[in-house]
């Protein structure tokens, strides 16, 4: 599940008006990702953990270079496939590591109860754990939101769609989808993520131009830490 290698990251707040044109425009020459299913997208679920001293959160407001940040993730309020991811970012670009985690690994991370979590697991899993044990990493914010991807394999460019993106603060209810969410980003707004590994070939990045695009360098999880008022 690694990506394996540092890739260009970048984000681009924009209008429902916007990403209705964009999407038009890329459908025509870039196919969707094949998991969306019949609907053409998917949602996204994330639990996001920190320290006691919120490190990540304020290595994000302060653009700390290097920094990782850690999170759980399901689709389409699924636990049939649960995985376990670390992002780091490192001189303008990002590195994803991430690996399959059990329901019952998940509920040991959550609480904190990982001292049973076995030498043999995923390497990942296991600098998490004792992150856990060591700086108190614990669940911090629940980030959810509707995704339409696009993929084009020369250049391994993703291009998303990021829509109705939701934070709550109710983290023990993580794999129940039965809790309070508060909405993020302003009506209207959607957000518009860039990802490619050396180029981002010429008639992408022509079909692109939108306008005025304003990049942005805050992360989900900083804006739904931020802004969460439960």
């Amino acid at each position: 599940m690694d990506e394996h290698k540092y890739r260009h990251e970048f984000k681009y707040p924009i209008s429902d008006l916007e990403a209705a044109v964009l999407s038009e425009r890329l459908k025509a020459i870039i196919p969707i990702d094949k998991h969306v299913g019949e609907t053409g997208r998917y949602t996204i679920t994330s639990l996001y953990f920190d320290d006691k001293w919120d490190s990540c959160f304020y290595e994000n407001e302060n653009g700390s270079d290097p920094r990782e940040k850690f999170r759980i993730r399901i689709y389409n309020h699924s636990a049939e496939r649960i995985s376990l991811e670390c992002k780091r970012k490192e001189r303008g670009k990002t590195l994803k590591t991430a690996c399959l985690i059990s329901e019952e690994q998940t509920k040991a991370l959550m609480s904190g109860n990982v001292l049973n979590i076995s030498e043999k697991e995923n390497p990942l899993l296991m600098k998490f754990a004792d992150l856990i044990l060591r700086k108190g990493y614990e669940p911090k914010v629940i980030v959810e939101y509707e995704r339409i991807p696009f993929v084009y394999q020369n250049g391994n460019v993703r291009i998303t769609l990021d829509s109705r993106l939701t934070s709550s603060y109710y983290t023990d209810r993580f794999l129940e989808n039965d809790y309070l969410k508060r909405p993020v980003m302003p009506v209207g707004t959607q957000l518009l993520e860039v990802k490619y590994d050396e180029f981002l070939p010429d008639f992408i990045y022509r079909i692109m131009q939108l306008g005025d695009l304003t990049q942005t360098a805050f992360s989900k999880y900083y804006l739904c830490r931020k802004y969460n008022t439960f």
